[in-house]
């Protein structure tokens, strides 16, 4: 590697004073990205240790590779079953995935380990790629006309929002998404630190109230041409309440694991769980707010379940059913803890949590017309975490000043 070292500090004065001044922001992405920055705190009055922005972000890419298999083994696998399903040969001219499949003469089995996961990689990694493309692009933009360098902030959204997105999305609508969300959800307020929106909930929620066709419904699940199949929340709120619970035709031990219908990266709580340990123990997640979530869920989860209704449905779920549908667990772990938009006074933090598990359950459960409720709850306490932690600095030096006057 030190060939490569001596390569980047011979061009560097180039892109630091010379005529490729312009473009130093790329290059300072690049060098960063291979190598520790060079610039480092000496002075005393700083405190230093062994985490920074790469590592955190790092470590963040190493606790979402559980739920990057899950998207997927169990992408494939949903298509895969359809397709056995069907009991029809997929039209290899409608769709270049399965051509793919053919010339590689991989088939279609939902036993096949290998089957399974190349069939959703071709679903997630396309949807991956335009994201960092795209996303990419105007991260760079906004970067070389502020003459800013590039944060590697944008690794971690560029891999958290295709995990949110159906299989089936529209490759143009994932590059539309990811654009709304990093210039409006970020860049104009004056990019990475100063955002006060989780840059990829932004762009997921742009698709939804802009092309909602392409993120709910129960054709938009299946990566299969003709099948059709409801998450176990779109199951339920769309049921009769004398059925109750057997609306969902998957078992809670199929939704902890993940083996079911839903966004890519979503469903599998196992995996969210092995993220989460992965972010605590190394302090880059804060459990604070994780528990407050569930315990803001949970809590409101029985008292509605409780309460009944004759003819709402979704009252019917118990709380330990609410933790493992739908996005609950992957926002709770990847999304909630973003350490920019969340609440950072430690007494915020619960207050924070708590507010974005109750609400997931008020929009869940009141209005069944939206099932899914964890992405509006999250950008809803983005919103108020400034507020919220405002409110802790106010109190506890408030706090100080009357010890220090007595």
């Amino acid at each position: 590697m030190k060939p490569l070292r001596r390569l980047l500090d011979s061009i560097e004065p180039q892109f630091k004073e010379g005529k490729l001044r312009w473009a130093y922001p790329l290059y300072e992405a690049l060098d960063t990205f291979l190598y520790t920055p060079g610039e480092v705190t000496k002075g005393p009055s700083h405190v230093r240790d062994s985490m920074d922005l790469k590592r955190m972000m790092t470590t963040v890419v190493v606790a979402l590779l559980p739920c990057i298999f899950m998207a997927m083994w169990n992408t494939g696998r949903q298509a895969n079953l359809a397709i056995e399903a069907l009991g029809v040969a997929p039209d290899v001219a409608a769709n270049w995935r399965y051509g793919v499949l053919d010339s590689l003469g991989v088939g279609y089995s939902a036993n096949s380990f290998f089957a399974c996961l190349l069939h959703g990689a071709l679903y997630f990694i396309p949807a991956y790629i335009v994201t960092n493309i795209a996303g990419g692009l105007w991260e760079v933009l906004f970067a070389t006309v502020r003459k800013h360098e590039v944060n590697e902030g944008f690794l971690v959204t560029g891999m958290l929002f295709p995990l949110t997105l159906p299989p089936t999305i529209p490759l143009w609508q994932v590059a539309v998404g990811i654009s709304f969300g990093v210039v409006i959800g970020k860049e104009v307020f004056g990019g990475t630190g100063r955002n006060f929106l989780n840059p990829a909930l932004t762009a997921r929620a742009f698709l939804y109230f802009a092309y909602p066709s392409a993120i709910v419904g129960d054709a938009v699940w299946t990566a299969c041409d003709g099948f059709s199949g409801a998450t176990p929340l779109g199951a339920l709120a769309t049921a009769d309440v004398a059925h109750g619970m057997a609306a969902i035709s998957e078992d809670w031990m199929q939704a902890f694991l993940g083996t079911m219908q839903g966004s890519m990266g979503e469903t599998s709580t196992l995996a969210c769980l092995i993220g989460a340990a992965i972010l605590i123990g190394t302090g880059v997640g804060s459990w604070r707010i994780m528990v407050s979530v569930v315990i803001g869920a949970a809590g409101l989860a029985m008292f509605l379940h409780g309460v009944g209704s004759k003819t709402n449905p979704m009252f019917l779920m118990p709380w330990y059913w609410h933790m493992v549908v739908g996005g609950f667990a992957f926002g709770t772990v990847f999304m909630a803890t973003d350490p920019v938009s969340a609440a950072m006074t430690e007494g915020g933090k619960w207050v924070y949590g708590l507010l974005i598990g109750m609400l997931t359950i008020v929009i869940r459960v009141i209005n069944p017309a939206y099932p899914e409720g964890i992405m509006l709850a999250i950008l809803f306490g983005n919103v108020f975490a400034p507020a919220i932690d405002y409110w802790f600095v106010s109190r506890n030096i408030k706090r100080r000043q009357n010890r220090n006057a007595a």
